[in-house]
C-alpha cells in the first residue's frame, strides 16, 4: 500500500491518468535490474529511483575514474578509485530512502547471468560491451524477461525494447557480432548530454512496460542524433534464428563457453592441430570435390560450402570437428552458417587453411 509520505512524494506523478495511485503502487512493488552504472546507467538509475521503483539491482565491476565525472553524475571526485555500485547506491539513497538497492559488484558473465537476472521484472542494458549485450539478450530470452536496450556512439544514441510480449530481440537487429569498438565511448568519445538523453528514453520505455501504457518501442529501433536533434525510427521483423532453440533447450547454457553465442568464429591453428592430430577428430572439407590438395590422409568428409546446411546431420556432435579449405576463408564462412542454425560445442575452422598441408601431413 502507498503510505502518506508516498502520496505526497509522488503526487505530481499520481495526478497523471496513466499512473494514478494504482500505477504508483505497481512501481513500488516492481523490481528492475540495471546492468552498467556508467554513462547510461547513471541517468537511468537516478530516474528510476526518483520515480519510486521499489527494488533496483545494479551490476557493475568497475571503479570510478576522473574521466567518468563529466557524464556520470552520481559520482564526484571523492568517488575516484571506489566501486561504482557502492558509490551509486550511496548517492541514490539520498534521493529516495524507500528504494531497496541490491549491489552486484561484479562483471556479468556466463557463470552468474542466470541467477543475477532471474528475480527481476525488467532488465535495462546500459553496457558498452558487445559480447555482454548478447549475453544479456540471450539470458532474457531464456528467462522470458523484457529488455530495454540503449547504446551511444559519439553524437548518436539508440533505444529499443526487446523480448516483450513475443517481440523481436537484439539478435533480430544484429544477428552477428558487430565491431566491438562501435559502442566504446572510451575510444570514440561521447558527451554527457547524449547519455542523459538516451538514458531518459530508456526509463520512459521502462515505465510504459511496467505500467502498461502508451506505445512501447517493440520491433523498432529509435535513433537519436544530437547534432540536428533528429529522431529516426527503423522497423524490423522478428526473426527465428536457430540460436533461439539452442538457448531455450539448454538451461545451463550460461556455464558454457559463450563465444558461440556471439557468432564469433573459433579457429584452430596449424600448431594446435598437430598436437591433437591423433585425437578422434572429424575433418570436414568445405571445398568443391575437384579442388587440390586432396588430403586423403585426413579421411575428411567433403561437404561443399554451398551444401553445408543440407548436411548438418552429418556433423558429429560428440567429436571435435575441424572445417578445412585452402585458405581458411570458406571454412570460416561455413562455421558462421552452421552457428546460425545449430550449436556444436567443439567445432573449429582451420586457421590459414591448407597452406601448411605438407607439414600437417608429416604428422599423420
Amino acid at each position: 500500500m502507498l503510505n502518506k509520505e508516498d502520496l505526497i512524494q509522488y503526487s505530481k506523478q499520481i495526478i497523471l491518468t496513466e499512473i494514478g495511485e494504482k500505477g504508483q503502487l505497481k512501481l513500488k512493488i516492481s523490481k528492475v535490474l540495471v546492468i552498467g552504472a556508467g554513462g547510461l546507467g547513471c541517468p537511468v538509475l537516478t530516474q528510476l529511483t526518483t520515480c519510486g521503483i521499489g527494488t533496483i539491482g545494479i551490476v557493475d565491476h568497475d571503479t570510478v575514474s576522473l574521466s567518468n565525472l563529466p557524464r556520470q553524475n552520481l559520482y564526484g571526485k571523492s568517488s575516484i578509485g571506489k566501486s561504482k555500485v557502492k558509490e551509486a547506491i550511496k548517492r541514490l539513497k539520498q534521493l529516495n530512502s524507500s528504494t531497496k538497492f541490491i549491489e552486484y559488484n561484479f562483471q556479468l558473465t556466463t557463470k552468474n547471468n542466470y541467477n543475477t537476472i532471474k528475480n527481476y521484472d525488467l532488465i535495462i542494458d546500459c553496457t558498452d560491451n558487445i559480447q555482454t549485450k548478447y549475453l544479456i539478450n540471450d539470458t532474457c530470452i531464456l528467462l522470458e524477461k523484457p529488455l530495454v536496450f540503449g547504446a551511444v556512439f559519439k553524437h548518436e544514441g539508440q533505444i529499443a525494447v526487446f523480448n516483450y510480449n513475443g517481440s523481436g530481440t537484439y539478435r533480430c537487429l544484429f544477428p552477428k557480432q558487430q565491431n566491438t569498438s562501435m559502442l566504446n565511448c572510451e575510444d570514440s568519445g561521447v558527451l554527457g548530454i547524449i547519455t542523459s538523453i538516451i538514458g531518459a528514453f530508456q526509463v520512459n520505455e521502462s515505465l510504459k512496460i511496467l505500467l502498461n501504457y502508451g506505445e512501447i518501442l517493440t520491433n523498432k529501433l529509435k535513433i537519436y542524433n544530437s547534432l540536428d536533434s533528429s529522431t529516426t525510427i527503423i522497423d524490423y521483423k522478428k526473426k527465428n534464428h536457430g540460436i533461439y532453440n539452442r538457448i531455450k533447450a539448454d538451461l545451463l547454457f550460461h556455464e558454457k563457453d559463450y563465444s558461440y553465442s556471439c557468432n564469433s568464429i573459433k579457429e584452430i591453428s596449424y600448431n594446435s592441430l598437430i598436437k591433437q592430430i591423433n585425437e578422434d577428430i572429424q575433418f570436414i572439407d568445405v571445398r568443391e570435390p575437384n579442388e587440390s590438395p586432396k588430403c586423403i590422409e585426413l579421411e575428411s568428409l567433403n561437404i561443399p560450402l554451398k551444401d553445408i546446411l543440407i548436411h548438418l546431420n552429418k556433423i558429429e556432435k560428440q567429436k571435435k570437428v575441424v572445417l578445412i579449405c585452402n585458405s581458411g576463408l570458406r571454412s570460416k564462412q561455413a562455421l558462421s552458417v552452421i552457428n546460425e542454425q545449430q550449436y556444436f560445442p567443439n567445432i573449429f575452422s582451420l586457421k590459414d587453411g591448407l597452406k601448411n598441408w605438407d607439414k600437417i601431413k608429416q604428422h599423420l
